[in-house]
């Protein structure tokens, strides 16, 4: 490479370019560098490649500096001052030196690309060039072109954008070097050629147009160039005028020509502010040619105006829009100045009676008219300011023919009108016959525009009617009703007028503003004024309201009140018209202020004032609160009842008069002084009404708390004190017991005249009781103040204070020894909870306090050796005792506890005891018909008038009803399998399902539920006791601890166990007990099968259940048992298991309808019953609460009793028969203990031996099927047995409830 660089240098000396290498140089030793580049490009060489790499390697590692030496456009060069040209930059770059184009295509050039020797051409390296030396014309042409294109395709950012033009500096000469410089940094616009033409001067600031012909708008914007806007270059213009030449000045008629047509295409285009720019920028400067030179804009006139012949008119301004001249101030009408020095004589100095020399202003008019829309604003603000028009002066009838010597302005004048002349306003001057003058014409619409009245304002037309011409007052007011209309006075609010204008009625002297009188006689009581009768029909013109403003009446009334009963009706009466406009603030006003007249209670009968009398000292004036309407037999004594008429009447209520006092008006004037008013009434029935008034409201007056916290207080209400005659005193000491109370009804007059006195009195509410308690009453009522018998005041009294009786009245009960038979309390409760649901079904559930059922469940009889019964009077010294038949104690623990005395009963004190217990409030009404109840049978009942029949059907509905509710959730159960079998289908992925095959299962088998011949009570012989063995875990093992039964007793859950499991060999034990199922039955069981299989889906075996469920029925039922439907399931295995049949009878019902069946072969049947009447009650609630569980029907569920054998519950055609002798040996004492454990163990006991039952609906013989349906029974009902055994444990233990059970018996046992 260095020869060949030598050989180019002196190339280049010989052809005497120096040291700058040409085109020519270069191209001439191409052939020889291509040779130098291929010498040094390496192939791949043969046999072994690795000879050419290692050759490669050792020629790219021998030279130590990072580059090399490369032929480039500039002669041999380094490879770091050789680029690589990616695009024809040697327009306005050709310094710098690049790989020539034959040379980039070389693999030696690659090479070098590939190790980073050779880079492309950067900004940098054009920015260095640019820095090197200034663009000539054709050179700055393509660098703009160059660099807008590279910003449009974002190659090259904003800044650096502006960092090359910074340093960009063109010639514009033709020869290089030569013309003017252009600094790109300094360049802001480029010019739009379509707005100012190429040809006229530009700011510095401004591209010429020549050099960014080829390059597009886009372009341009993106090197941040704007385009040239026309108002900165006419800043520019003028800025600059004075310096520029002649040809290009202003001050030429051709380019002030040329200017302004510039602006006149573009003033369309420009914004309202450019446009104000343009013509302040042009108005001071004379630019505009005119044919006497060039003159400013606001002084020179367009051609059209010829009025006079030296105006100076604009010429030589072909093509410049009319619009742009008017809007830069060009005159289309001559100054108003010119106008009035030259066609109007100065005459506004004329004295007064000085007859004008000149009448030109109609001409004046007329042509100012013609240019109307010429005329600027400021020469029409002038127009309106400046007097040019005289006024009509001439004798009456020929007005127009002289005018006045006083010029005025327009709108100081009125139209030509005969109407205003009468009023003596000043006529505008129009010469001419009658009706020459038109508001419609066109100087009629000019002289309008500057002001010309038509007609006189409201405010001139009041001065005239306020004046004290009365012939000029008088026709300004015709004027003003005639034309109101018309002129549209109807705007302006004459009612705000304060001059007094207005004549009254009755006084033509005076005159009043509109606000000073009224058109509505009737106010003139209050002393208001009234308009003239002849301008009624137009007050509203004037703004004259009927009425004056309510405020200022409601003043008056309270400033001076009526003082007779005349003025009164004629006041009120007035108020009473105008009730709808009397707001709360006046109502509130005149409700406190005393303006009602009324005489003091005897001056007249009436409450009037007597207006004849001449003395009305005894006049007092009372507020509308304090007084009441109308008159009351009642209460006028104690009130202030006024009448002044219907209308007066209305007016007072709505200030707060009133009909009648108010319920709290009364109640508080019966606490304040209830002495007082019981003296007016004179009466204590007319005193009670009153009370009872107030009781109907008692809710509304506990709302009002002060007032009620009063009447709590006072001693206002009235109380009965009963005082005894003479005889009445002897009797009660003679008589004693119920008999006393018998002989106050003696019908003797001797009697009568000596019979109590009631007497009346004010108490306070806590000295009063009242009487819930008529024998407690009878004993004490001599100390007793007792409120009326009447359930309103009764109510009333209590929520005041008062007391029953039965609160004060202890009573302290003395029982004797429990006698040793208990058998007629037994009868007695039994027959007490027959009649009670009959007693109880004559009353509403409000008045009951305990119904049949909680009574049943809450009611204990005991019989006593002797009653007696000790009253007490609480804070009196007094209290009697007496003997009793019977009586009641309650205990929060117990309940209540009936006692009565053996032998004779007496049925209306057991009717006193219950009827306390059954009803909330019992009255003596009740007792009597309890007793009734207790007496009567069912049949004299009946023959009476109780419907016995239809509440016996109403209870059959009852239970009816629950059968349903039971059938509904069968039905839901039902409706669950169906949902739990297409789930299982889902999840199983079953394309079709066979149907169910469904087969009947009847067969005349043995009773199930009953043991074979090979049980043990069939088999005598002793069989030795058995070790201790470890009990297997069934599926149900660990069942008693879940359920929370924590007995020791191995006995139960042996019984339990082997129930669940099946027969199990005979093992040599003996017991006292009861044989368990294992002892008692024999079988087989069946051994798994091999295999896994598919289970069966469980909603087919809840399915199973559920038909087991219901197939079942009562034992004595009509309906024809069939055994249920089943499906199959295949889980289920079969072995047999043979049970006898009963040989059981028919004894009686438990407490609860269950039946109860014993063995035919029991000697004494009533013994039996006697000796576990208790036991057998808490058996049959026992299994209800097992029929709880399964949903199972009561009825079919049955107990039965033998005296030996080996059957715990045995399964006859659906109904479930379940031993008692199991249940009395296993579980009676543990139940009776009253720990709720021992009612957990007998629960879970027979829950399980139901399932068994139950599980023989479905499958007769002891199975593996019937083990299988035994147990998903247990599983699917566990749930509920927890919950139930739940329930016992929260139970409370209570020894006592073995007494409340013992008298659980039907009255069958009777």
């Amino acid at each position: 490479m260095a020869d060949l660089s030598t050989k180019i240098k002196r190339a280049t000396d010989q052809n005497g370019h120096g040291t700058k290498v040409t085109k020519d140089e270069i191209a001439q030793f191409m052939p020889e560098a291509l040779h130098n580049l291929k010498t040094f490009t390496f192939g791949e060489s043969t046999p072994s490649s690795q000879v050419s790499q290692i050759i490669e390697e050792a020629f790219w590692t021998a030279y130590k500096k990072p580059s090399i030496e490369i032929y480039s456009t500039r002669g041999v060069l380094p490879t770091t001052k050789v680029r690589l040209a990616t695009e024809n930059l040697g327009g306005f770059v050709e310094g710098i030196p690049v790989v020539p184009e034959a040379l980039v295509d070389s693999s030696f050039v690659s090479k070098l690309k590939e190790f980073g020797l050779i880079t492309e051409i950067t900004i940098g390296d054009v920015k260095q060039e640019l820095e090197a030396k200034a663009l000539t014309r054709d050179q700055l042409i393509q660098f703009i072109g160059w660099a807008g294109r590279k910003a449009i395709t974002g190659d090259i950012d904003g800044p650096t954008i502006n960092s090359l033009m910074d340093v960009a500096v063109a010639m514009t000469g033709e020869v290089e070097g030569s013309g003017d410089i252009i600094t790109l940094g300094s360049i802001k616009n480029y010019l739009n050629v379509s707005k100012i033409p190429a040809e006229v001067p530009i700011p510095p600031t401004t591209i010429p147009f020549q050099f960014t012909r080829a390059s597009s708008i886009n372009e341009l914007q993106a090197l941040g160039w704007e385009p040239l806007e026309v108002v900165p270059w006419l800043r520019f213009l003028i800025e600059t005028n004075a310096n520029r030449p002649e040809p290009q000045s202003l001050r030429s008629v051709l380019f002030a020509a040329q200017v302004l047509l510039i602006l006149s295409r573009s003033w369309d285009g420009l914004s309202q502010s450019s446009k104000a720019t343009v013509v302040s920028l042009l108005q001071p400067i004379a630019v505009v040619p005119t044919k006497s030179g060039m003159k400013k804009p606001g002084e020179a006139f367009f051609a059209s105006v010829k009025l006079f012949d030296d105006l100076p008119t604009v010429t030589s301004c072909p093509g410049v829009k009319e619009k742009f001249l008017a809007a830069i101030g060009v005159r289309k009408t001559v100054d108003l100045e010119t106008i009035f020095s030259r066609l109007l004589s100065p005459t506004a100095d004329a004295k007064q009676g000085e007859k004008p020399t000149n009448s030109r202003h109609m001409e004046l008019i007329k042509y100012l008219a013609s240019v109307r829309d010429d005329i600027p604003p400021e020469d029409l603000k002038r127009l309106k300011a400046t007097p040019i028009c005289p006024a009509e002066a001439g004798p009456k009838g020929m007005e127009a023919t002289q005018g006045s010597a006083r010029l005025y302005r327009v709108s100081e004048i009125f139209e030509p009108k005969d109407a205003l002349r009468n009023l003596g306003l000043p006529i505008l001057q129009w010469p001419g016959p009658p009706g020459s003058y038109r508001p419609g014409s066109l100087e009629g619409r000019f002289l309008t525009l500057l002001g010309i009245r038509a007609f006189p304002s409201v405010p001139e037309l009041i001065d005239m009617m306020a004046s004290e011409d009365a012939t000029s007052r008088e026709k300004s007011m015709i004027y003003f009703i005639s034309n109101h209309h018309i002129n549209g006075y109807a705007a302006f609010e004459v009612g705000s007028s304060t001059k007094p204008f207005l004549p009254l009625q009755g006084d033509d002297k005076r005159l009043v503003s509109p606000a000073e009188c009224f058109t509505n006689h009737e106010c003139a009581v209050l002393g208001f004024s009234i308009l003239r009768r002849e301008l009624h029909n137009h007050a509203n013109k004037f703004g004259v309201a009927m009425d004056p403003p309510m405020t200022e009446c409601v003043n008056r009334l309270v400033a001076k009140p009526p003082q007779s009963r005349r003025e009164a009706i004629t006041l009120f009466g007035y108020f009473a018209s105008r009730l709808g406009e009397l707001g709360q603030n006046a109502v509130a006003k005149i409700a406190d202020a005393r303006i009602v007249p009324v005489l003091a209670k005897n001056q007249t009968s009436n409450g009037y004032i007597n207006e004849k009398a001449g003395d009305h000292k005894d006049l007092r004036h009372l507020t509308p609160r304090q007084c009441y309407l109308g008159g009351s037999s009642n209460y006028a004594d104690i009130f202030d009842f006024v009448d002044f008429g219907n209308e007066a009447n209305a007016f007072l209520l709505k200030c707060g008069s009133k009909n009648e006092p108010t319920k709290f008006e009364l109640a508080a004037l019966a606490c304040k002084e209830p002495a007082r008013l019981l003296g007016i009434m004179q009466s204590p029935e007319k005193y009670l009404n009153l009370l009872r008034t107030l009781a109907d409201d008692l809710s509304m007056l506990k709302r009002d708390k002060i007032l009620f916290k009063q009447m709590r207080q006072s001693q206002f209400l009235l109380g009965s004190v009963e005082i005894p005659g003479n005889k009445e005193n002897v009797k009660g000491r003679r008589l004693s017991g119920l008999q006393s109370a018998d002989t106050g009804y003696d019908s003797d007059p001797e009697d009568i005249e000596d019979a109590p006195i009631k007497q009346w009195q004010l108490a306070l509410p806590g000295q009063i009781v009242v009487n819930d308690d008529y024998n407690g009453y009878r004993l004490f009522k001599s100390s007793l103040i007792c409120a009326p018998e009447e359930d309103k005041l009764e109510t009333f009294y209590l929520a005041l204070g008062a007391q029953t009786l039965g609160s004060l009245v202890q009573e302290d009960l003395r029982l004797g020894q429990p006698a040793e038979k208990q058998s007629s309390a037994v009868k007695l409760r039994s027959h007490v909870l027959e009649r009670s649901k009959l007693f109880l079904h004559e009353y509403s559930r409000d008045n009951i306090k305990h119904d049949s059922r909680w009574l049943e469940k809450n009611l204990t009889v005991q019989a006593v050796s002797s009653i007696s019964l000790r009253r007490s009077l609480r804070g009196h010294n007094l209290s009697h005792t007496e003997k009793r038949s019977a009586a009641y104690t309650h205990d929060r623990h117990n309940g209540y506890t009936l006692f009565i005395t053996a032998g004779s009963l007496d049925t209306y004190q057991i009717s006193l005891a219950l009827c306390k217990i059954l009803l909330d409030r019992p009255n003596q009404s009740a007792y009597l018909t309890f007793e009734q109840f207790l007496n009567l049978n069912l049949y004299q009942l009946r023959a009476r008038g109780y419907n016995v029949e239809r509440i016996l059907r109403a209870k059959a509905a009852e239970q009816r009803i629950a059968e349903e509710e039971r059938r509904k959730q069968l039905e839901v159960e039902q409706q669950q399998i169906k949902e739990q079998e297409e789930l299982w289908r889902q999840q199983n992925q079953l394309v079709s399902a066979a149907p169910a095959r469904e087969r009947s299962k009847s067969s005349d088998k043995p009773m199930p539920g009953t043991f074979d011949s090979d049980s043990p009570e069939n088999s005598p012989t002793p069989r030795a006791k058995s070790p201790p063995r470890h009990r297997p875990k069934g599926i149900f093992s660990g069942l008693k601890e879940r359920l929370g039964i924590n007995s020791s007793s191995d006995e139960v859950q042996d019984q339990l166990q082997n129930f669940l499991d099946g027969p199990k060999p005979p093992h040599d034990h003996q017991s006292d007990n009861p044989p368990t199922y294992d002892e008692a039955s024999k079988g087989t069981v069946s051994k798994p099968g091999k295999g896994t299989e598919q289970v069966s889906s469980p909603h087919a075996v809840q399915q199973n259940l559920l038909n087991a469920i219901q197939s079942s029925r009562a034992h004595d039922s009509s309906d024809l048992f069939s055994p249920p439907n089943t499906k199959e399931i295949k889980e289920q295995a079969t072995y047999c298991d043979a049970t006898p049949s009963q040989n059981i009878t028919f004894l009686a019902d438990a407490s609860n309808g269950t039946r109860i069946f014993v063995d035919k072969t029991i000697a004494s049947p009533t013994g039996f019953l006697a000796q576990n009447v208790s036991a057998l009650n808490s058996f049959a609630v026992l299994l209800d609460d097992i029929c709880d569980i399964y949903s199972l029907s009561r009825k079919a569920m049955h107990i039965f009793y033998d005296e030996s054998g080996a059957t715990i519950a045995f399964n006859q055609n659906g109904s479930i028969f379940c031993n008692f002798r199991f249940f009395a040996q296993l579980h009676q004492k543990k139940m009776e203990s009253g720990n709720p454990e021992g009612r957990k163990e007998a629960a879970s006991y027979w829950w399980v031996v139901v399932a068994h039952e139950l599980a023989h609906n479905l499958v007769k013989p002891h199975n593996s099927e019937h083990s299988f349906y035994t147990e998903n029974l247990i599983a699917n009902y566990f749930p509920k047995m927890m919950a139930k055994a739940a329930a016992y444990a929260s139970q409370v233990p209570n020894p006592s409830r073995r007494a409340l059970a013992s008298g659980r018996e039907q009255s069958l046992l009777d």
